[in-house]
């Protein structure tokens, strides 16, 4: 049976993830994964460089964001408004792939 990580983190997930993307590209080649994701805290900076690695090493790359999700609006600021949680989204084709770059730029707006 072959492992895929679904959720992991990359350098450009400041301050949660310390891992590089060569090292992680190798390391999975290492353990003979076939494919790996990246799903960096809702920003998508290394996904093209990921995305070259991982394919240069052998294995499918699977692009993702782990986004922040609230309830109300940014703008509200009550104590309530404050808690979020997470969600990981993964593409599936080149549209949710889009999609994810969409929402990503969203939420720096």
């Amino acid at each position: 049976m072959d492992f895929t990580h679904l959720h992991l983190h990359t350098e450009f997930s400041l301050l949660d993830g310390a891992s590089r993307i060569d090292d992680v590209a190798a390391r999975a080649r290492e353990l003979n994964m076939s494919a790996i994701a990246i799903t960096d805290h809702g920003v998508m900076y290394g996904v093209v460089d990921f995305y070259r690695k991982v394919r240069d090493a052998g294995l499918k790359p699977i692009i993702g964001c782990e986004m922040y999700v609230a309830p109300g609006k940014m703008t509200d600021k009550t104590r309530e408004m404050k808690e979020y949680s997470h969600l990981v989204l993964l593409a599936k084709n080149n549209e949710g792939y889009k999609n994810l770059m969409r929402l990503s730029s969203i939420g720096f707006t």
